[in-house]
């Protein structure tokens, strides 16, 4: 089921991008699936770590909701930086993740890295250190609110 869903979705990512319908093109399309299709089966046979991703509708859910994110943080960076230059406070604060799974905080600090504005420096034992171009980007991440959504798709591990 996981390959035939892999199938899909490659299939349909090739078609957007690539936009022909010829036959030689298609063919093309089809080997390249087929190649990254046996890639991903053998991986898989050699894969031992146990998948920590709860759910895809979540992980579905935090996607949109970061891109949104990203979107409105943009926003918030290019207005600061074309109408004010001077309010900008170069701020670095740690933020602490003990609390969630090792691979949970990757993706935490990655997100932090993605918004605009923001950057994940270092990421050391149970903190993460950020570099915000203002303060009250440090004081939401703060608030945690990225935290949960992140810790809401990975299974708690004991």
């Amino acid at each position: 089921m996981r390959i035939s869903k892999w199938a899909i979705l490659l299939i349909v990512y090739w078609l957007l991008l690539s936009g022909f319908i010829q036959p030689l093109l298609l063919s093309f399309g089809a080997l390249s699936v087929a190649i990254v299709l046996i890639v991903i089966k053998r991986m898989d046979a050699v894969d031992t770590q146990q998948n920590l991703v709860r759910k895809d509708h979540q992980l579905m859910h935090y996607c949109i909701w970061l891109v949104g994110e990203i979107f409105k943080s943009s926003m918030q960076v290019t207005k600061l930086i074309w109408t004010s230059p001077e309010k900008v406070s170069p701020t670095v604060a740690k933020i602490d993740v003990k609390d969630m799974p090792e691979s949970a905080r990757v993706l935490y600090a990655n997100s932090i890295t993605l918004t605009p504005g923001t950057i994940s420096v270092d990421l050391e034992d149970d903190q993460i250190t950020v570099h915000a171009l203002q303060h009250p980007s440090i004081e939401e991440l703060e608030q945690e609110d990225m935290k949960n959504r992140v810790a809401q798709i990975w299974e708690k591990s004991t």
